[in-house]
Protein backbone atom coordinates (compact mmCIF):
# COMPACT_ATOMS: atom_id res chain seq x y z
CA UNK A 1 0.00 0.00 0.00
CA UNK A 2 2.93 2.34 0.47
CA UNK A 3 4.55 1.63 -2.58
CA UNK A 4 1.04 2.12 -4.24
CA UNK A 5 0.44 5.78 -2.63
CA UNK A 6 4.33 6.50 -3.03
CA UNK A 7 3.72 5.80 -7.01
CA UNK A 8 0.40 8.07 -7.05
CA UNK A 9 2.27 11.13 -5.16
CA UNK A 10 2.02 14.50 -7.13
CA UNK A 11 4.63 15.38 -8.65
CA UNK A 12 6.08 18.78 -10.52
CA UNK A 13 4.11 17.56 -13.94
CA UNK A 14 0.80 17.49 -11.81
CA UNK A 15 1.81 21.12 -10.05
CA UNK A 16 2.31 22.68 -13.49
CA UNK A 17 -1.04 21.46 -14.92
CA UNK A 18 -2.90 22.67 -10.99
CA UNK A 19 -1.16 25.61 -11.93
CA UNK A 20 -2.46 25.76 -15.94
CA UNK A 21 -6.33 24.60 -14.47
CA UNK A 22 -5.80 27.44 -12.58
CA UNK A 23 -5.22 30.24 -14.80
CA UNK A 24 -8.19 28.80 -17.23
CA UNK A 25 -10.34 28.89 -14.36
CA UNK A 26 -9.81 32.40 -13.51
CA UNK A 27 -9.34 33.46 -17.34
CA UNK A 28 -12.28 31.85 -18.45
CA UNK A 29 -14.71 30.24 -16.01
CA UNK A 30 -17.39 32.31 -14.14
CA UNK A 31 -16.22 32.14 -10.30
CA UNK A 32 -18.36 31.14 -7.37
CA UNK A 33 -17.98 32.56 -4.33
CA UNK A 34 -18.03 30.17 -0.92
CA UNK A 35 -19.12 33.15 1.03
CA UNK A 36 -22.62 35.44 0.25
CA UNK A 37 -21.67 38.96 -1.18
CA UNK A 38 -21.32 41.65 1.07
CA UNK A 39 -24.50 43.71 2.14
CA UNK A 40 -24.41 47.11 1.53
CA UNK A 41 -24.97 49.17 4.45
CA UNK A 42 -27.58 51.62 3.52
CA UNK A 43 -30.09 51.35 0.49
CA UNK A 44 -28.74 52.73 -3.39
CA UNK A 45 -29.81 55.45 -5.53
CA UNK A 46 -30.06 55.83 -8.56
CA UNK A 47 -26.67 56.43 -11.15
CA UNK A 48 -26.87 58.43 -14.08
CA UNK A 49 -25.03 57.09 -17.26
CA UNK A 50 -21.30 58.79 -16.33
CA UNK A 51 -21.87 57.44 -12.62
CA UNK A 52 -22.55 54.01 -13.48
CA UNK A 53 -19.86 53.54 -16.21
CA UNK A 54 -17.04 55.43 -13.47
CA UNK A 55 -18.47 52.51 -10.99
CA UNK A 56 -17.96 49.82 -13.87
CA UNK A 57 -14.68 50.66 -14.70
CA UNK A 58 -13.13 51.05 -11.34
CA UNK A 59 -15.02 47.28 -10.68
CA UNK A 60 -13.19 46.21 -13.25
CA UNK A 61 -9.74 47.56 -12.47
CA UNK A 62 -10.73 45.55 -9.16
CA UNK A 63 -11.23 42.51 -10.77
CA UNK A 64 -7.90 42.77 -12.83
CA UNK A 65 -6.64 42.98 -9.56
CA UNK A 66 -8.19 40.03 -7.89
CA UNK A 67 -7.00 38.42 -11.52
CA UNK A 68 -3.87 39.00 -10.41
CA UNK A 69 -4.11 37.47 -7.07
CA UNK A 70 -5.22 34.31 -8.68
CA UNK A 71 -2.19 34.44 -10.21
CA UNK A 72 0.48 35.52 -7.39
CA UNK A 73 -0.85 32.61 -4.99
CA UNK A 74 -0.85 29.87 -8.35
CA UNK A 75 2.60 30.91 -8.92
CA UNK A 76 3.65 31.34 -5.56
CA UNK A 77 1.89 27.41 -4.50
CA UNK A 78 4.37 26.61 -7.58
CA UNK A 79 7.39 27.73 -6.68
CA UNK A 80 7.32 26.28 -3.27
CA UNK A 81 7.81 22.79 -1.71
CA UNK A 82 6.95 23.71 1.73
CA UNK A 83 3.80 21.92 2.57
CA UNK A 84 3.03 24.36 5.51
CA UNK A 85 3.18 27.94 2.90
CA UNK A 86 1.42 25.93 0.23
CA UNK A 87 -1.62 25.44 2.63
CA UNK A 88 -1.52 29.25 3.48
CA UNK A 89 -1.47 30.42 -0.23
CA UNK A 90 -4.11 27.89 -0.88
CA UNK A 91 -6.54 29.07 1.89
CA UNK A 92 -5.74 32.81 0.98
CA UNK A 93 -6.54 32.26 -2.94
CA UNK A 94 -9.75 31.01 -2.11
CA UNK A 95 -10.76 34.16 -0.22
CA UNK A 96 -9.35 36.15 -3.25
CA UNK A 97 -12.18 33.75 -5.44
CA UNK A 98 -14.48 35.12 -3.62
CA UNK A 99 -13.44 39.04 -4.41
CA UNK A 100 -13.57 37.68 -7.97
CA UNK A 101 -16.77 36.86 -8.26
CA UNK A 102 -17.96 39.51 -6.44
CA UNK A 103 -16.21 42.20 -8.75
CA UNK A 104 -17.34 40.06 -11.61
CA UNK A 105 -20.80 40.36 -10.08
CA UNK A 106 -20.95 43.86 -9.90
CA UNK A 107 -19.58 44.77 -13.18
CA UNK A 108 -22.43 42.96 -14.88
CA UNK A 109 -24.68 44.69 -12.30
CA UNK A 110 -23.70 47.98 -13.86
CA UNK A 111 -23.46 47.07 -17.37
CA UNK A 112 -19.53 47.24 -17.80
CA UNK A 113 -17.58 44.50 -19.21
CA UNK A 114 -14.06 42.77 -17.54
CA UNK A 115 -11.06 43.79 -19.12
CA UNK A 116 -9.66 42.04 -22.70
CA UNK A 117 -6.40 42.30 -21.75
CA UNK A 118 -7.18 39.91 -18.39
CA UNK A 119 -4.47 37.21 -19.96
CA UNK A 120 -1.83 39.98 -20.08
CA UNK A 121 -2.46 40.63 -16.39
CA UNK A 122 -2.36 37.07 -15.35
CA UNK A 123 0.80 35.96 -16.81
CA UNK A 124 2.78 39.21 -16.21
CA UNK A 125 1.58 38.79 -12.21
CA UNK A 126 2.35 34.93 -12.40
CA UNK A 127 5.68 35.69 -13.52
CA UNK A 128 6.95 38.20 -11.05
CA UNK A 129 5.41 35.76 -8.77
CA UNK A 130 7.46 32.76 -9.22
CA UNK A 131 10.67 34.27 -10.17
CA UNK A 132 10.35 36.08 -6.81
CA UNK A 133 9.58 33.28 -4.79
CA UNK A 134 12.24 30.88 -6.76
CA UNK A 135 15.11 33.45 -6.41
CA UNK A 136 13.98 34.68 -2.72
CA UNK A 137 12.99 31.86 -1.01
CA UNK A 138 9.85 31.13 1.10
CA UNK A 139 10.27 34.36 3.77
CA UNK A 140 10.63 36.42 0.55
CA UNK A 141 7.69 34.94 -0.69
CA UNK A 142 5.60 35.75 1.58
CA UNK A 143 7.44 39.38 1.56
CA UNK A 144 6.15 39.80 -1.86
CA UNK A 145 2.82 38.66 -0.28
CA UNK A 146 2.56 41.17 1.90
CA UNK A 147 3.95 44.31 0.08
CA UNK A 148 1.19 43.36 -2.32
CA UNK A 149 -1.77 43.23 -0.17
CA UNK A 150 -0.64 46.33 1.54
CA UNK A 151 -0.37 48.15 -2.31
CA UNK A 152 -3.89 46.46 -3.44
CA UNK A 153 -5.48 47.56 0.67
CA UNK A 154 -4.13 51.15 -0.40
CA UNK A 155 -5.39 51.04 -3.69
CA UNK A 156 -9.10 49.73 -2.42
CA UNK A 157 -9.28 52.85 0.04
CA UNK A 158 -8.45 55.03 -2.79
CA UNK A 159 -11.59 53.67 -4.83
CA UNK A 160 -13.98 54.01 -1.53
CA UNK A 161 -13.84 58.06 -1.79
CA UNK A 162 -14.03 57.45 -6.25
CA UNK A 163 -16.96 55.47 -6.47
CA UNK A 164 -20.58 57.08 -6.49
CA UNK A 165 -22.13 57.15 -2.99
CA UNK A 166 -25.30 55.56 -4.12
CA UNK A 167 -23.65 52.42 -5.51
CA UNK A 168 -23.83 50.92 -2.11
CA UNK A 169 -23.22 47.60 -3.21
CA UNK A 170 -20.26 48.14 -4.96
CA UNK A 171 -18.82 50.25 -1.81
CA UNK A 172 -19.58 47.23 0.44
CA UNK A 173 -17.95 44.92 -1.66
CA UNK A 174 -14.69 47.12 -2.02
CA UNK A 175 -14.77 47.24 1.93
CA UNK A 176 -15.07 43.67 2.19
CA UNK A 177 -12.16 43.09 -0.02
CA UNK A 178 -9.78 45.91 1.71
CA UNK A 179 -10.62 44.08 5.02
CA UNK A 180 -9.87 40.67 4.00
CA UNK A 181 -6.27 41.89 2.42
CA UNK A 182 -5.22 43.14 5.10
CA UNK A 183 -5.63 40.14 7.04
CA UNK A 184 -3.71 38.23 4.41
CA UNK A 185 -0.81 40.59 4.89
CA UNK A 186 -0.98 40.12 8.55
CA UNK A 187 -0.64 36.22 8.13
CA UNK A 188 1.69 36.54 5.72
CA UNK A 189 3.64 38.62 8.32
CA UNK A 190 3.36 36.56 11.12
CA UNK A 191 4.33 33.53 8.96
CA UNK A 192 7.71 35.06 9.16
CA UNK A 193 8.02 37.55 5.53
CA UNK A 194 11.05 39.36 4.51
CA UNK A 195 11.00 42.85 4.01
CA UNK A 196 11.29 43.56 0.30
CA UNK A 197 14.01 45.25 -1.38
CA UNK A 198 12.98 49.26 -2.25
CA UNK A 199 13.62 48.51 -6.06
CA UNK A 200 11.04 45.46 -5.95
CA UNK A 201 8.63 47.64 -3.78
CA UNK A 202 8.78 50.38 -7.01
CA UNK A 203 8.69 47.66 -9.19
CA UNK A 204 5.46 46.74 -7.76
CA UNK A 205 4.19 50.01 -7.30
CA UNK A 206 4.49 51.23 -10.87
CA UNK A 207 3.38 47.66 -12.19
CA UNK A 208 0.55 48.68 -10.71
CA UNK A 209 -0.16 52.36 -11.82
CA UNK A 210 0.41 50.80 -15.31
CA UNK A 211 -2.41 47.56 -14.57
CA UNK A 212 -4.74 50.49 -12.84
CA UNK A 213 -4.51 53.31 -15.41
CA UNK A 214 -4.91 50.46 -18.85
CA UNK A 215 -7.41 48.29 -17.03
CA UNK A 216 -9.81 51.60 -16.21
CA UNK A 217 -10.63 51.57 -19.78
CA UNK A 218 -10.21 48.54 -21.02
Amino acid sequence: MTQLASFFKPGPFDALLGAADQALRTLWATPHARRPMPAPESAATPLDDAQRREAAALMRVNHVGEVCAQALYSAQSLATRQTGLQAHLQAAAAEETDHLAWTEARIHALGGRKSGLNPIWYAGAFALAYATAKVGGERVSLGFVVETERQVEAHLHSHLSRLPAGDTASIAVVKAMAHDEAQHAREAQRAGAAELPEPLKRLMALSGRVMTTVAHRF
